[in-house]
């Protein structure tokens, strides 16, 4: 039997939103490059700045030493979502510098709290800009290149990281991420003539940097596990959907979230 390095091997993926050293796009470029695969990540350190975790001003430099280390190819950029050029700019510069790839994770997003009374036009559509607008049109622009660049039955991979839940205080963010639910179903079916698999992922609560001791207290009752989820437990997951174990897989929305007992 291949083994899954074997694999995947010599294929490219892309990663977005890998701007902190604890966050889930980074644990998912550790993951694909540990079996092989060449990674890209975008990374925009301004919101980690302003308003996510913290500023990690070396880390895209840092991440590129570490995957190379595991002995693939990897390469970054600084990726302002709300530019609306930037998912060719974001094709043209992975072209660039690795070549065509065959597997895209969109797991770039903006989340601030929002609740009915401090939901406002400018903050909806942030959350669109970043979370359906551009991630939605960087999707549709690899599969067009993907169709153009790779030979007929390669495999080709999209997942969308997504999210659900009644946190009241999360309106636009919770929104904004259910319309890529909505869109996995009907892409799956469009490019499944081209091998091209569209899944979604639901990790859960995910301890990566942003949660308090408050809020770990509050969660950690709903993991009957024991624990609350880490950012390697979700790349374990998209590690495998982008396997070519996982061709038979499209259309879904994985929950891998350990039991937990919230909706």
């Amino acid at each position: 039997m291949t083994s899954m390095k074997t694999s995947m091997k010599n294929k490219i993926a892309i990663v977005t939103g890998a701007s902190r050293s604890t966050g889930i796009g980074t644990a998912i470029c550790r993951a694909l490059a540990g079996s092989g695969i060449d990674i890209f990540f975008t990374h925009w350190q301004a919101f980690d700045e302003m308003e996510g975790n913290g500023l990690e001003q070396a880390w895209p430099e840092q991440l590129c030493g570490e995957l190379e280390r595991l002995g693939v190819r990897a390469s970054q950029m600084e990726a302002d979502f709300s530019n609306s050029e930037m998912p060719s700019l974001i094709m043209d510069e992975v072209e660039r510098t690795l070549g065509s790839p065959s597997i895209l994770i969109n797991n770039a997003a903006y989340c601030v709290p929002t609740n009915f009374r401090t939901l406002n036009l400018a903050l909806l559509e942030q959350h669109y800009v970043v979370n359906n607008r551009t991630t939605m049109l960087l999707s549709t622009e690899f599969a067009k290149r993907f169709e153009h660049n790779h030979p007929a039955g390669t495999n080709g991979r999209i997942i969308f990281m997504v999210s659900k839940g009644p946190d009241a205080n999360n309106l636009a963010y919770t929104a904004t991420k259910g319309a890529l639910i909505a869109l996995i179903e009907p892409l799956a079916v469009g490019l499944a003539p081209l091998q091209i698999t569209v899944n979604g992922f639901d990790p859960g609560p995910t301890d990566s940097g942003w949660m308090d001791d408050e809020l770990k207290a509050h969660l950690l009752p709903l993991f009957p596990m024991g624990r609350i989820g880490l950012p390697e437990d979700a790349a374990k997951t998209i590690r495998f959907l982008a396997s070519d174990d996982a061709q038979w897989i499209t259309g879904q929305v994985i929950k891998s979230e350990g039991g937990f007992l919230g909706k």
